[in-house]
């Protein structure tokens, strides 16, 4: 009997441990799925805020005449607007990168330059081309701020050429590349994205070139 009753009792204390080790790991597991569940869960939910808050900083004029149809596709007031300045781009860039490849005194300097002319050649024919197109009236000079950024790049004599061609060049095409992005995302209009995919490789090109001259202040990079 006493035997017996030892046996019992250790067959109870080897059942409770058993069904204490199962408690165990299925609380384990049902950690491990929860977290696993907050990991994939925490970078969209913070991805998504983080995309909003981006759209939410770009900024494009609204020139008040709506989504229209067209054969290529809706086109919104943002297309058009990104349209035009991709034209006004090339209408002050363009000058501004021939200064660079006359003016410049390194090679790096020309080099951009001569980035910067290619590259605009390119997307002044494409926003043309895509203005005909989907009817969009498009500038054929600077706007005044271009122009007076043009005077100070005539204006900045020797040395001093390059540090004002590296800051106004690359502010202009930081704030333009959130704006190429915003519409590669949103655009329904398939010439519309036909141009921003190409505007997007030709302005980190020259946001790139820019930088190798040595010549970009990150420290007031974004002051006005």
């Amino acid at each position: 009997m006493v035997r017996n009753s030892a046996v019992s009792r250790i067959s109870a204390a080897s059942g409770s441990s058993a069904l204490s080790g199962r408690t165990i790991a299925t609380g384990l597991v049902v950690c491990a799925l929860v977290a696993t569940l907050a990991a994939l869960l925490l970078p969209v939910q913070l991805f998504g805020e983080s995309a909003a808050a981006a759209t939410n900083t770009v900024a494009y004029d609204d020139d008040g005449g709506g989504t229209v149809n067209t054969r290529y596709g809706p086109l919104t007031p943002m297309d058009r607007d990104f349209v035009r300045k991709v034209r006004l781009a090339g209408l002050w860039e363009m000058p501004a990168g021939r200064q660079a490849q006359e003016r410049g005194t390194t090679a790096a300097v020309r080099t951009a330059g001569n980035h910067l002319v290619a590259g605009h050649t390119e997307l002044d024919r494409r926003s043309i081309e895509a203005g005909r197109a989907l009817g969009i009236q498009l500038a054929n000079q600077p706007t005044p701020e271009q122009q007076s950024w043009l005077a100070q790049l005539s204006a900045a004599q020797g040395d001093d050429f390059a540090p004002v061609f590296a800051k106004l060049l690359r502010r202009a095409h930081g704030k333009v590349f959130g704006l190429v992005a915003l519409v590669r995302d949103q655009t329904q209009n398939s010439m519309v994205r036909a141009l921003a995919n190409r505007a997007n490789s030709v302005v980190l090109d020259h946001i790139t070139v820019l930088e190798k001259t040595g010549r970009v202040d990150f420290h007031t990079l974004h002051n006005n």
